[in-house]
């Protein structure tokens, strides 16, 4: 299946049954299988797929880097340089690379904090590749990076360029890595993942800066597992699974008409307004809703303060005034972006930072202010899920010692009764028994995120705070934890204080809804009525700015 460009504009790479594979233990394992695209001047081409379908490997054999060992095959990988003239990709030395890299094709990754050299400035980062390629007399190159940031919407971009990138915010960041891989003026931008990691309001701000640059002649192959960003931003779809190209198309047809069964599921799989009281992972059943028990809050937190101190020695009000219950049974949840206040309820909620100010009730009792020592016997009923898992987890344990752990901890069960209840919790999160003995690094993402579900629930706990627990997975295992998550509710009688950006997730997800901004809960309510009548400007803001399909 080919995904060409339409013959109205002038195509900037080419490629033609393109194989990738890997060397194996029992012979190379093909991981792309014979895929056909393009990418015109001006035009944005979304790949679409989940995790392992092929998607990243296939951006980084664009740009000769498709990992150690890789054997790469195409009838044609064909770019058209600047001038017009065309060079076939495969079989390039590394210099010749050097040539292409930056100056051809620029390449914006996922996480610009670790992208970033910590060591230099943003300014230092972003002239590099203009002073490699000796695009401007070297006088000139720090006015041509205060030009590159200001196109990307860097805000006061001569002291932005001054600074870190620890300095900057996740958004400004990842325009900073946009910048550099615009400085050598590539006629191609690669953009694996750009906006996962976002919060709602920035990800649209880096959406606006990615339409512009293809307005401006840039042509763009954005990498993406999030079909609502494909939707807002891209001129045509390829759907990839298993390595191959199941249907292309323009974007409007593919997402209104999807024709391969695998574009309906991802399709079907996507949180919002139609999913609620559904299953995502099986959209024709419906799950039994638990019921909130409105008698007594589990968790009531009252008039709440937390600060920090700035490095300019001013004062961040990361919370201010905050007041919230959550009931058995019932979600809660909390947006808002990035530095507002989100995680750092979430941490008072699970009384890893007291607050400066107010009062936290944990099943009725006194939970912010007594000390370890006497908070330790309530511990075990209030447990919680993070966004990556694997950071979590000690890599020399297996699936076995994580999920026992708590059981050891809390819990005076024999070392047969802890195998039996860790048998227990495996099937509970529908895993299956061989994965006990493997270890955290050989799972996958979604593997992972059961294995922490599991180890949250042995100590039998009352409330889970989830904080961003789903925004590392791709859309299909997303609705599986989703799913699993709803479920658990229901059998066991769950509370949970649900913490993310992604609005789509929170709608589908909460019962009640707060909305936060510097510190403040600015709304709350039903998720229903926040959602369908939000009464805060900033709320309405925020739904403004969700792609939508």
């Amino acid at each position: 299946m080919t995904a060409a460009a339409p013959a109205s504009r002038p195509t900037i790479i080419e490629v033609e049954g393109l194989r990738i594979a890997f060397p194996g233990r029992h012979g190379p394992t093909e991981v792309v299988r014979g895929i056909s695209f393009a990418v015109g001047s001006g035009e944005i081409l979304a790949i679409v797929g989940e995790s392992g379908s092929g998607k990243s490997v296939t951006a980084r054999a664009l740009v000769g880097l498709a990992g150690p060992g890789a054997q790469v095959s195409a009838e044609a990988l064909r770019l058209s340089r600047h001038g017009g003239e065309s060079v076939e990709l495969l079989g390039l030395t590394e210099r010749q690379w050097s040539g292409i890299r930056g100056r051809e094709i620029g390449f914006v990754l996922q996480d610009a904090l670790v992208s970033l050299d910590p060591l230099r400035t943003v300014g230092r980062e972003v002239g590099e590749p203009i002073l490699t390629h000796a695009l401007v007399p070297r006088s000139e190159v720090g006015k041509e990076v205060e030009t590159l940031l200001a196109r990307v919407g860097v805000p006061d971009p001569a002291m932005r360029a001054a600074q870190y990138p620890h300095e900057l915010s996740g958004g400004l960041r990842q325009r900073a890595l946009i910048a550099s891989a615009l400085a050598a003026r590539p006629r191609l931008l690669i953009a694996d993942e750009p906006t996962t990691a976002l919060d709602v309001t920035v990800q649209q701000q880096i959406l606006t800066v990615f339409g512009g640059l293809a307005k401006a002649g840039h042509g763009i192959l954005l990498i993406t597992h999030d079909l609502a960003v494909a939707a807002q931003l891209a001129d045509r779809i390829a759907v990839m699974q298993n390595g191959e190209l199941v249907e292309t198309g323009p974007a409007g047809e593919v997402l209104r008409n999807p024709r391969h069964e695998y574009t309906q599921r991802l399709l079907s799989a996507v949180p919002g307004a139609a999913t609620r009281g559904r299953w995502l992972s099986a959209p024709g059943l419906r799950p039994v809703k638990a019921q909130p028990d409105r008698l007594e809050p589990i968790l009531a937190m009252h008039d709440i303060a937390v600060s920090f101190a700035r490095p300019d020695r001013g004062v961040t009000h990361a919370a201010n005034g905050v007041s919230l219950e959550v009931y058995r049974g019932e979600t809660l949840g909390i947006v808002g972006e990035s530095g507002s206040g989100k995680t750092t309820i979430g941490k008072v909620a699970l009384a890893l930072r007291r607050p400066d100010e107010g009062e936290v009730l944990f099943r009725g009792l006194p939970w912010s202010q007594p000390s370890e020592r006497l908070r330790r016997p309530l511990r075990r009923h209030i447990q919680t899920i993070v966004q990556d898992p694997l950071n979590s987890f000690d890599p020399r344990y297996t699936v076995q010692r994580i999920i026992e752990q708590p059981l050891r901890l809390h819990t005076g069960l024999g070392k047969a009764e802890r195998a039996e209840r860790v048998q227990e919790l495996v099937r509970l999160v529908n895993l299956p028994p061989d994965i006990l003995g493997r270890r955290p690094t050989t799972l996958s993402g979604g593997q992972r995120q059961r294995v922490s579900i599991a180890q949250a629930l042995a100590s039998e706990p009352d409330l889970l705070i989830c904080d961003e627990p789903v925004s590392a997975l791709d859309v299909t295992t997303q609705a599986q934890v989703l799913d699993l998550l709803i479920s658990l509710q229901h059998r066991l009688g769950l509370a949970m204080l649900f913490i993310s950006h992604d609005l789509g997730v929170i709608r589908h997800m909460s019962d009640r809804i707060a909305v936060m901004k510097d510190g403040v809960i600015v709304e709350t309510g039903p998720a229903e009525d926040v959602f369908s009548a939000p009464k805060h400007a900033y709320t309405r803001r925020l739904l403004e700015a969700v792609p939508r399909l």
